[in-house]
């Protein structure tokens, strides 16, 4: 099968907006806790949808995680846990810098970490990125991309700057800039750990290959196990916090026990890459009277859709990998722009730039501008790799 990248641009588009769109879903989810929502819309999104899919659209799944070496699949999964780990401080991050800084401080970490480091590790930088033109276009558009994301974080402190003291305090009451810059640090390489699984599973891509597995496929597997790491961080945390806020009851019952914490004071456990998410929820919610019970097959059911819609994300991401050529690398930061491009969009649809001052506004299309070129360039780079091959 012959690389096409700018089909693969294509299919990173539609992963972005997956990303960006997964918590739509949730908005639909009530009287439930944040916790048990979040890990029943996660049995979809790490179990279920992963190892249908797999089992589905691949050759001989369980055959092939047999032949596998253990080392491939222990780095798959044990860079799934790590990347867990980079969900869980983001809510810190977000505490200590605030929303917009915070984000742009993470996703820049996440997007270079991601997109650099499995080049130097396979031990390819020196040769195919910086000894060849395509690759040097290619660096070219991951450079871009970062300076989207600089303007990205510039837009939402100018929009921060218009706020009021008071509105100040009340979103960031816990600012702490050296505090929140090691934490970013912590996250985004953590939250990088995913695109180290998915080149830790080249093993596995391999072999279902020589199972007959079609080429845009062949990530599937990997993803089974590079999920299967991120569920084990997910599920513990959850259940940790459905035994410190007794919440636990709510996936079995539909009785409500008393008072849970409400969205908005909840804990945040999303990777950098799922931002903002839990922010484009709330703006959905209103206030409404209590009911005595959940609607339990309705939460299910937006759990699943969130889950799913959640997974679709890295289902194009591996389809789209396989289209980039010799520079499946770039494939990282592609993600991460097209992450950011449509949150963006989502948060315009929102109106969550309404009433901004025209240098905020002029920066958030600045960042949009930038974003979009850079995915451009990125697949003009594997492009011009292609046509050298």
């Amino acid at each position: 099968m012959t690389a096409n990248p700018m089909l693969g641009v294509f299919l990173h588009w539609l992963g972005g907006l997956s990303s960006a769109s997964f918590y739509l879903g949730y908005r639909g989810v009530k009287q439930w806790a944040w916790e048990t929502y979040w890990l029943a819309g996660g049995i979809f999104s790490w179990i279920v949808m992963p190892w249908l899919l797999a089992l589905t659209m691949t050759h001989d799944l369980f055959a092939v995680l047999r032949e596998t070496p253990a080392n491939a699949l222990f780095w798959a999964y044990a860079f799934g846990v790590l990347w867990g780990l980079g969900g869980l401080t983001f809510g810190l991050t977000m505490r200590y810098l605030g929303l917009s800084l915070g984000m742009a401080v993470a996703l820049g970490y996440t997007a270079a970490f991601g997109t650099l480091l499995p080049p130097i590790f396979r031990g390819e930088f020196a040769a195919q990125v910086l000894g060849t033109h395509s690759g040097m276009v290619i660096l070219c558009g991951v450079a871009i991309c970062l300076t989207g994301i600089g303007f990205a974080g510039a837009a939402g402190i100018s929009k921060e700057r218009e706020l009021s003291e008071e509105q100040k305090r009340a979103t960031i009451s816990e600012f702490s800039l050296k505090r929140g810059l090691l934490v970013a640090t912590f996250c985004g390489i953590m939250s990088a750990c995913f695109a180290y699984g998915l080149a830790a599973g080249d093993p596995i891509k391999q072999i279902t290959l020589r199972h007959g597995t079609p080429v845009l496929w062949q990530g599937l597997p990997v993803l089974v196990v590079v999920l299967v790491g991120g569920f084990t961080t997910n599920f513990v945390w959850c259940i940790i916090l459905n035994i410190q806020n007794r919440t636990g009851y709510q996936y079995f019952s539909s009785k409500l026990r008393g008072q849970f914490p409400a969205r908005a004071t909840q804990p945040i456990l999303e990777s950098a890459i799922d931002a903002p998410g839990e922010e484009m929820a709330v703006a959905f919610d209103a206030p409404r009277a209590q009911p005595e019970r959940a609607p339990m097959l309705a939460n299910y059911c937006f759990c699943a859709i969130a889950g799913t819609t959640w997974y679709m994300q890295f289902f194009f991401y591996t389809m789209g990998e396989t289209q980039m050529g010799a520079f499946k690398f770039s494939s990282w930061t592609l993600h991460m722009a097209s992450i950011i491009i449509f949150s963006t969009l989502w948060g315009i649809a929102l109106k969550e730039w309404k009433g901004v001052g025209t240098r905020t506004k002029c920066l958030v299309a600045l960042s949009l501008l930038v974003l979009v070129a850079s995915t451009v360039i990125v697949g003009y780079g594997n492009y011009l790799g292609r046509a050298q091959k």
